[in-house]
């Protein structure tokens, strides 16, 4: 063990100093705790470890294990807290899940299953080798075994997976005394986290929703059918993503979930939501460059994968730019300043490209572009675009003549930069849009689009009016 680690050991003996060092102020995992950790597994430190572990959630555990080497981490699964395994599982990234799975012991990860939300209790399992998923949900009670059964039999990223099956329901005639009780009676099979009692018609289909806030002011003889609320039912089928929306429109804490029967078959709460939105919004960040998300634990090659394909796109439509180049060799020949402008007037164009794309994606995915005002966003961004070229190839123009002493020079930079932001924010705003119409993830596709755009009429522009300007 080195020095350093052997002072640190010494500062974190009080379990106060452990908590303290734990997390940092902005409760993300301290970098000096995660060598306290790995050096106790090296010396197989059973307990330094359980002290180390008692000051972190579980939540904190997962991220601890995004910091570990896979060896590591294998040799801290016995050392887990068994009733906590599930909540962590639930909370590790889809990577480091698989590998940690691996180790586990069927029946041990049957009983973690147990104790997690039938949502994410389908993820894990969604994780597991066929073999072993057979295994686990074999060791599982008949009840919580179907659950996970039937979630898993809907679509990826649909409501159906998102949601969770266990659901407090009431018929519309009880009332909130009755309402109380129950919840007393049945609290072992309640739902961990829930925020409303659902009101059912005989058919079990929604109708409303009591808020438990409602329950606890009401007397126990008034009808959940005065207090209840009207709900925003979300289909089994509905997108995750439109599940968001829903909930970000209309600010829900919870909503009922409905086969198309209209029947209730689970709920889904705002805590499941956050996840969905922090992951879509991730995707289209990486999307807009191009890659995927690498994870901590990625390979090389892996990575690679995911982003040569659109290196090789970006090089063909580079080629395709590069032709008008080629076209143009004799007058690049005769004013070789063109050759050092080409590329700033590119690079201009291709970063007013993306600003506008930016915003479009954005716009788009929070549903604030659509048909009723597409041709006004449309005319906002030409707008830009040509007060943006205009001010930037005033800019450069001034430059270009006080290096070269040349007006035309300076005069065909200058509208060469005018052109290609016009084009950069027709571009960077039509392309999105075009694409969603075709039924194409506009962040995936459009930043090609718009790079080629804005090389091949940057270059195109300058040369095409330095050539009729200087020659």
């Amino acid at each position: 063990m080195s020095r350093e680690t052997d002072d640190l050991a010494e500062l974190t003996k009080d379990p106060e100093d452990l908590e303290d060092l734990a997390l940092g102020e902005d409760y993300a995992l301290n970098p000096d705790y995660v060598p306290l950790v790995a050096d106790a597994l090296d010396r197989g430190d059973a307990e330094r470890l359980r002290d180390l572990l008692s000051a972190l959630r579980p939540e904190d555990v997962a991220d601890l294990m995004g910091f570990l080497s896979s060896k590591d981490r294998e040799e801290l699964l016995p050392h887990l807290d068994p009733e906590a395994l599930g909540e962590i599982l639930s909370e590790l990234d889809t990577e480091i899940r698989e590998d940690i799975l691996e180790h586990v012991p069927s029946a041990t990860l049957a009983k973690a299953l147990e104790e997690m939300d039938s949502d994410d209790a389908a993820d894990v399992v969604d994780d597991l080798e066929k073999d072993k998923r057979a295994q686990v949900l074999a060791a599982m009670p008949e009840v919580e075994r179907a659950a996970i059964e039937t979630t898993l039999g809907y679509e990826e990223e649909s409501a159906g997976r998102l949601m969770q099956r266990e659901v407090v329901a009431a018929p519309q005639f009880w009332t909130v005394g009755q309402t109380i009780d129950h919840l007393r009676r049945e609290s072992d099979e309640l739902p961990e986290l829930f925020f409303d009692v659902y009101v059912v018609d005989p058919a079990y289909k929604p109708v409303g929703a009591a808020p438990v806030s409602h329950l606890l002011r009401n007397m126990r003889d008034v009808p959940l059918a005065q207090i209840m609320e009207p709900i925003t039912e979300i289909p089994v089928d509905m997108d995750q993503e439109e599940v968001a929306y829903i909930f970000n429109k209309y600010h829900l804490i919870s909503a009922p979930v409905v086969e198309p029967g209209g029947r209730l078959v689970g709920q889904i709460t705002v805590d499941d939501i956050v996840g969905v939105i922090q992951e879509e919004s991730d995707e289209d960040i990486l999307a807009l460059a191009g890659v995927s998300d690498a994870g901590r634990d990625a390979g090389i090659f892996g990575i690679v994968r995911s982003r040569l394909p659109w290196l090789v796109v970006n090089l063909g439509t580079e080629a395709l730019a590069a032709t008008v180049v080629g076209a143009y060799q004799a007058e690049i020949a005769k004013f070789t300043a063109l050759a050092v402008l080409m590329p700033i007037v590119s690079s201009l164009g291709g970063n007013a490209g993306t600003q506008a794309l930016t915003v479009a994606v954005r716009a788009l995915s929070s549903r604030e572009l659509n048909a009723a005002n597409a041709f006004r966003v449309i005319l906002r961004e030409l707008g830009v675009g040509l007060f943006n070229g205009a001010m930037m190839g005033s800019l450069l123009g001034a430059g270009t003549w006080l290096w070269w002493h040349d007006m035309k020079l300076a005069i065909a930079v200058g509208l060469a930069v005018l052109a290609n932001f016009f084009v950069a924010a027709l571009g960077g705003i039509l392309a999105p849009i075009v694409l969603e119409r075709m039924g194409r993830d506009p962040a995936v596709s459009s930043s090609v689009v718009v790079t080629f755009m804005t090389d091949f009429f940057g270059f195109l522009a300058l040369l095409g009016i330095a050539a009729l300007i200087l020659l």
